[in-house]
């Protein structure tokens, strides 16, 4: 209550002023949304595929047909307040009843407006919805917790957590689960679309105008502890480097890596040359391929830094040994989960295929780098580095999170660690 001795128009000059100061500041800082320009990668409307131009012209109409039905209410609802407003000593504003001219516009126009909306929707959505084009790129997207499994069953490649596309083909996705609710989403190229149990849906778009470019990838569909940390790559490539890339995709791991040309004159013969093992024949390599390094954007690069209870020493990763890697990782409990074609040891398929593993950028589900020193670490305590994750603690010593227990008999050392990093950097 205001004090009796205030007058009731100070009090009407005040709320006067205070509704002209919200206007100005509420107009004002429109306008500074409005200007504000800046750079969003990660925009749903930029014009890179068929999928994301028809979501946006949807939107665009939408925006516009919105914009006017707003001028026009906020128009007569201004006009009404200050055409019948109370004036002092002024006559009570007639009232009316019964309008027929007025019931029959207000039922009308809103009709008309949701036909105006409703046309281009259900077009949109049709449009969207119906079978990805002949000829089109299949891929098949299962989502686990917590990371993306990527099939191209045309070309017989499987992958994990990078996504390449070539430019100018239709992309067809299918789109399923291995355990929960997930949601595949690349905001710059298309929208989301759910992946759902005992189901499978899909999604396509034609990646026409990207150039070679990368983009960011997540689950938009809530599904664990970890679920803010599963997220994926794409890349797209012009059609010949995407042929490349899936050849060598699809051809096994060339594990030794192929000897350099040796000059036989300075080789020391062999006193008996039957006491000599064979040398492991290398696999047939094929040509690698893999998106540049330079034309990664910033905001594609993970920065997730390493907990701090997590140690293994720099000059021990230095010091991997990848043909004891080798060894080791067949040794170890590393196979029954994943999987390494020209590796007759690792037939897993719980975990993500790791046949061409070095040639990724990141590892974890797009969490952190794909370098020695993040992969070890990884392979020490996956369950430390990422909340949730279903990958057993390796690193003897270390305790695990969810188990709560700690690592003993059957551990890996931490250079035991060391040599099965460089071992699976070397699978390029």
């Amino acid at each position: 209550m205001f004090p009796a001795h205030i007058p009731i128009r100070m009090l009407r000059n005040l709320r006067s002023r205070r509704g002209a100061t919200v206007f100005v500041a509420a107009v004002a800082l429109l306008a500074l949304a409005a200007c504000s320009g800046g750079d969003y990668p990660n925009s749903t409307f930029l014009p890179t595929t068929d999928n994301n131009r028809d979501v946006t012209a949807l939107w665009n109409r939408m925006m516009f047909w919105g914009t006017v039905v707003f001028v026009i209410v906020e128009s007569l609802l201004i006009y009404t307040i200050l055409k019948y407003r109370r004036r002092p000593g002024g006559p009570e504003p007639r009232h009316v009843h019964g309008n027929t001219l007025m019931e029959i516009t207000w039922t009308l126009a809103p009709v008309l407006i949701l036909v105006l909306i409703a046309v281009p929707t259900v077009r949109t959505i049709f449009k969207t919805q119906a079978k990805a084009p002949a000829g089109s790129l299949e891929v098949e997207v299962i989502g686990h917790q917590w990371w993306w499994e990527f099939r191209y069953p045309q070309y017989g490649v499987t992958t994990a957590n990078e996504l390449y596309l070539p430019q100018g083909r239709p992309v067809n996705f299918a789109l399923r689960t291995a355990d929960v609710l997930h949601s595949f989403w690349i905001p710059s190229l298309a929208g989301k679309r759910d992946l759902i149990s005992n189901r499978t849906n899909y999604l396509w778009f034609t990646p026409d105008s990207t150039g070679e470019a990368a983009f960011n990838g997540s689950c938009n569909e809530y599904c664990g502890a970890s679920h803010a940390n599963m997220k994926f790559r794409v890349f797209t490539v012009a059609p010949s480097d995407f042929e490349t890339w899936a050849t060598h995709q699809a051809a096994n791991a060339v594990f030794p890596p192929p000897a350099p040309a040796v000059d036989t004159a300075t080789v020391r013969q062999v006193s008996n040359p039957a006491q000599a093992a064979p040398a492991p024949a290398p696999a047939a390599a094929s040509t690698p391929w893999q998106f540049p390094a330079e034309k990664i954007p910033p905001h594609i690069v993970p920065r997730t830094p390493i907990p701090a209870g997590v140690m293994i020493d720099d000059a021990v990763i230095a010091a991997g040994d990848a043909q004891r890697g080798f060894t080791t990782y067949s040794r170890s409990a590393c196979i029954g989960c994943h999987k390494i074609r020209g590796n007759p040891s690792s037939l897993g398929i719980i975990g993500p295929d790791l046949t061409h593993v070095g040639s990724r950028y990141t590892i974890a589900a797009g969490l952190f780098p794909n370098d020695a020193r993040h992969l070890a670490h990884w392979i020490k305590n996956a369950r430390a580095m990422k909340p949730g994750s279903l990958m057993q603690t390796l690193g003897k010593g270390e305790h695990d999170p969810i188990m709560n227990i700690t690592v003993a008999a059957g551990g890996l050392t931490d250079e035991q660690i060391a040599d099965i990093t460089a071992y699976l950097l070397s699978l390029k």
